[in-house]
C-alpha cells in the first residue's frame, strides 16, 4: 500500500508489487482443526510471516525491480508551476503594484493572463496525474452550484450584460478557489501564501495608521481609504480583510519556536489591530470581537470560565486606548451611513422574497436600490441578485469547513507532535467567524475574501490527514519523488 508523502506536489501514484514477490509469502492457507485454538494460532503465525514479508518486500527491494509509472515533465513539476502561479498571482491581487507607480501600468491586466496560464497548466498537470479535473470536497460542490445559479439569473437580469460581466469576475475567482485547493497540498506551501498575505497586511495597516495620524482622510474628509486599492479601497472591506488576517499571525506566533519570529508575527497582529481601530467600521469592530471571543473559547479549554473577564477586560482596555473619535463612532447608530445602510438591508430583502427562484441577476441590486447603492450585506446580496438556493449554497459553503476544522483541532490538542496543526484550525475557525459578522455589513459575496479562506480551510485539511497517515504507516515509504 503507497502512502502520501506530505511533501509532494501531487498525491502518489499507486504502484503494485513487483511480479518476484512469491505469492505464497501474501496469502493466508489454513489446515482443518477440531479447535478453535488451533486455528487462532495458525491465523496468528501465517499473518505475522505475510506482514513480515511484506515489509521485507518494501524495504530490501531494489527500485529497478519495482514496476515504474512512466513520470513526465508534467507530472513531476506540473503542480510546481500551479502553485507558483496562485502564489503570483495573489500577490497580485494583494498588492496591485501597477497602482504603487505609473511605470508598472503596462501590468495592470498581468492578474488575467497570471490567471488563465495558471488555469492551463493545472488542468493539463490535473488529467495527467488524476484524470480528473479537481477534487470533489463538499465546499467545491457548493462554489459550483453557486455558480451555475450567478449564471442561470442572467437571462433575467434588468441589464444582462452587467450580470454577465459580474458572472466573468466570480468566474475567476471561483476558478482560482479550485486551483488552490488541488495545488497546495504542503505545509510549506500554505504557510507562504500567508507569509505573502501577512506582508500585505502589515503594508496596509502601517498605511492606514500613518493616514490617520497625519489626518489624511480621503473618504468625504472622514475616514482613511486604503493604500492599495481594489479589495482594501473601502475603509469597512480593509477592515474586514484585517479580522479574518488578524487570527492567522496569532496562530503562526503560537507555531513558531523561534524567538525573534514570535516577536515579528505579535508585532504584526497588533498591528493589525491598529489597522482595524482606524478604518473605524463598527461591523469591523463586532467581528474583531467574535473572532476574539471564539479564540479565547478555544484556547481556554479548562478555563472557560475566566472567558467573560477576560473578553469584558480586552473590550474595556480597547475601548480606553482607541482614539477619541473611535468611541464617538461605535456609539453611533442614527447617522446617516447608518440610516442609508438599514434602509438597503430592507430592500435587498424584500428584492430577495419579490425574486426568490434566480434573483435579479448579479450586480444588478442597485438598479432596485432606493439610493442607487449595493445592499451592505453579503447574504441578503446572493439571495437577491441570485435567489433564494444561491442564498442556502453561499451559507453552506462558509460553514462547510467547520466540521473538519474542528475535527483537526480536537485530534491535535493533545498532540505535541500535530499542536502546530492545533492553532491554524483554530485562526481559520475564528478568521471565518469574523468574516460571517464583518459581510454581514458590506456587499462582499463575490470577492475573495471567503474564497480564499475556505480554500486555506480545505487545504489544511487535507495537510493534516496526509501528515497523519504518514505518521501511522511509517513502514511505508513513499513510492514517488517530486
Amino acid at each position: 500500500m503507497s502512502v502520501k508523502d506530505p511533501s509532494l506536489d501531487y498525491e502518489p501514484l499507486r504502484r503494485t508489487p513487483s511480479k518476484s514477490v512469491k505469492e505464497d509469502d501474501a496469502e493466508f492457507s489454513f489446515k482443518r482443526s477440531t479447535t478453535a485454538a488451533t486455528v487462532d494460532e495458525e491465523w496468528t503465525r501465517t499473518a505475522s510471516a505475510a506482514t513480515e514479508s511484506q515489509e521485507r518486500v518494501l524495504v530490501s527491494q531494489p527500485d529497478a525491480e519495482i514496476p515504474r509509472v512512466k513520470e513526465t515533465w508534467i507530472h513531476k513539476h506540473g503542480h510546481s508551476l500551479s502553485y507558483a502561479g496562485i502564489f503570483l498571482f495573489t500577490a497580485f491581487v494583494f498588492f496591485r503594484p501597477y497602482e504603487w507607480s505609473t511605470s508598472f501600468f503596462w501590468l495592470r491586466s498581468a492578474a488575467f493572463w497570471i490567471a488563465l496560464a495558471t488555469t492551463i497548466v493545472f488542468v493539463l498537470t490535473q488529467l495527467g496525474l488524476e484524470n480528473s479535473i479537481t477534487a470533489r470536497p463538499r465546499e467545491v460542490n457548493l462554489v459550483l452550484l453557486l455558480t451555475l445559479t450567478g449564471l442561470l439569473s442572467i437571462p433575467l437580469a434588468l441589464e444582462p450584460r452587467k450580470a454577465w460581466e459580474s458572472f466573468l469576475e466570480f468566474l475567476k475567482v471561483v476558478l482560482i478557489f479550485i486551483v488552490m485547493i488541488n495545488v497546495v497540498r504542503t505545509e510549506k506551501r500554505l504557510k507562504l501564501l500567508w507569509l505573502l498575505v501577512l506582508v500585505a497586511t502589515c503594508i496596509l495597516s502601517i498605511n492606514a495608521v500613518q493616514d490617520y495620524r497625519s489626518g489624511v482622510l480621503a473618504l468625504r474628509g472622514m475616514r482613511i481609504k486604503g493604500s492599495i486599492g481594489g479589495l482594501f479601497d473601502n475603509p469597512n472591506d480593509l477592515a474586514l480583510h484585517l479580522v479574518t488576517i488578524f487570527p492567522i499571525a496569532l496562530a503562526l506566533l503560537f507555531s513558531s519556536r523561534n524567538a525573534l519570529t514570535k516577536i515579528a508575527y505579535l508585532f504584526t497582529a497588533l498591528l493589525t489591530v491598529g489597522g482595524i481601530v482606524v478604518t473605524f467600521s463598527r461591523g469591523g469592530f463586532l467581528a474583531l470581537v467574535a473572532a476574539s471571543v471564539l479564540l479565547l473559547w478555544k484556547f481556554a479549554r479548562n478555563s472557560r470560565w475566566l472567558i467573560a473577564p477576560v473578553a469584558v477586560a480586552l473590550i474595556a482596555v480597547f475601548v480606553v486606548l482607541a482614539p477619541g473619535g473611535y468611541k464617538q463612532r461605535l456609539s453611533t447608530t442614527g447617522d446617516d451611513s447608518s440610516v442609508a445602510r438599514f434602509d438597503d438591508l430592507k430592500r435587498s430583502f424584500y428584492v430577495a422574497v419579490r425574486h426568490p427562484v434566480l434573483g435579479v441577476g448579479m450586480d444588478n441590486y442597485i438598479l432596485f436600490s432606493n439610493s442607487n447603492k449595493a445592499s451592505h450585506n453579503a447574504y441578503t446580496q446572493v439571495a437577491a441578485e441570485m435567489g433564494a438556493a444561491a442564498a442556502v449554497f453561499y451559507i453552506l459553503f462558509i460553514l462547510a469547513p467547520f466540521k473538519g476544522l474542528r475535527r483537526i483541532d480536537h485530534r491535535s490538542y493533545d498532540d505535541p507532535a500535530a499542536r502546530r496543526f492545533f492553532y491554524m484550525s483554530i485562526a481559520l475557525q475564528a478568521s471565518l467567524v469574523g468574516y460571517m459578522v464583518a459581510s454581514f455589513f458590506a456587499s462582499v459575496a463575490y470577492l475573495w475574501y471567503i474564497y480564499y479562506l475556505v480554500a486555506y480551510a480545505v487545504c489544511l485539511r487535507r495537510i493534516y490527514d496526509s501528515t497523519l497517515e504518514g505518521r501511522n504507516h511509517p513502514i511505508n515509504p513513499p513510492l514517488t519523488r517530486s
